[in-house]
């Protein structure tokens, strides 16, 4: 196995994705050659596009497709190749429209595009060490005006077992003190936050709906519902759109505004996905994701979902209170002020103040 594949798997807990999952052509008139495609592709290679044509049909023209986007068109039953250097990672749906004869049929298969990005091991110091409410179950954080807001969810937390109460908190990232709280119905699992133009917004998990609050106020101005029936789990934006991930490889393009869908990522370490990318944060052009019950941040690229760097941060974990009901590495938060990115879990007692570098 390769090293940057290993580290992957060390680090992540992935599980390498399943071998031969191209998906056969529905259609028996017309179908792909699917005997010239690949397990899996990265992007800097191309595809051949070619009709099968067992029936000997008079073919006047093949309209090819790639994600619904229109790639190209060939005369007669003529290949087309198409470079995938600027796809978006994960499986590309394939389609010819095949026009023979006064009447056109389609053929269907889908291929894996998966990264061939070596993700690189990145250091880490720790610059300070600041209390933690260790009954926050931590699932959101960021920093809006050198002040630390904080999303928690309805998890256990003082060793009591005890469930908590869902929270969106401002507090004083030094001390631990909490200026201001709102909390949520008991039925609410509160979870990913982030702030844009003086608003925040907070996910829930199972409840298809989140909230917009004033930042200043904490006083609800909306709830909105998800654009489909999905998780919710982390969120962070990049001064435009929001960017939701949901349990799954991916991560949603949101519109801020109408809520609705922009596009999406997948996530992928080298040939693996990466799946429960759970808390997030925007930072240097890039997504910082925590993968749920892992000690480890991937730094993931927007523009493809390619893990290009991984912060094993697992040490941190022996330097908490250890209780019964300690969970895991979660929250993500980058100060622009000193330039450095803070990061707790859930129900952990200290936050710690970290510079990374290569």
């Amino acid at each position: 196995m390769k090293n940057y594949n290993f580290l992957s798997v060390i680090l992540l807990g992935i599980t390498l994705a399943s071998c031969n999952e191209t998906k056969k052509g529905e259609n028996t008139l017309f179908s792909f050659d699917n005997s010239k495609f690949k397990e899996q592709y990265n992007p800097k290679e191309t595809l051949s596009l070619e009709i099968l044509n067992s029936n000997s049909k008079t073919v006047d023209s093949i309209i090819y497709y790639v994600n619904d986007k229109k790639v190209g068109s060939t005369k007669g039953i003529n290949k087309l190749t198409f470079e995938l250097k600027d796809q978006k990672l994960g499986y590309q749906n394939l389609k010819a429209l095949v026009y023979y004869e006064g009447q056109n049929s389609e053929a269907t298969t889908r291929v894996e595009l998966v990264s061939d990005i070596q993700p690189k091991l990145l250091k880490y110091t720790i610059v300070n060490t600041y209390p933690h409410d260790i009954g926050a179950y931590t699932q959101g954080l960021e920093f809006y005006r050198d002040t630390l807001y904080e999303g928690t969810g309805n998890g256990t937390g003082n060793g009591t077992g005890e469930k908590g109460i869902s929270s969106l908190r401002k507090t004083n990232y030094k001390t631990g003190e909490v200026y201001k709280k709102v909390e949520l119905a008991d039925k609410y699992f509160g979870e990913g936050i982030t702030i844009l133009n003086n608003k925040v917004y907070q996910l829930t998990w199972q409840n298809n709906e989140g909230y917009v609050y004033n930042a200043d106020t904490f006083k609800k101005e909306k709830t909105f519902t998800y654009f489909k029936p999905i998780e919710g789990w982390g969120l962070t934006n990049d001064g435009k759109y929001l960017y939701q991930s949901d349990g799954t490889e991916k991560i949603w393009i949101i519109d801020p505004t109408t809520f609705k869908e922009v596009d999406y990522l997948n996530v992928y370490s080298f040939e693996t996905k990466i799946k429960a990318v759970n808390e997030l944060e925007w930072i240097d052009g890039k997504i910082y994701g925590n993968v749920y019950q892992k000690d480890a941040i991937a730094v993931i690229n927007p523009k493809n979902g390619a893990v290009e760097a991984i912060i094993n941060l697992a040490d941190l974990k022996k330097k908490i209170t250890q209780l019964p009901d300690t969970d895991v590495l979660n929250g993500i938060a980058y100060n622009p002020k000193t330039k450095t990115i803070f990061v707790t879990g859930k129900n952990w007692n200290k936050m710690f103040e970290i510079k990374v570098s290569e």
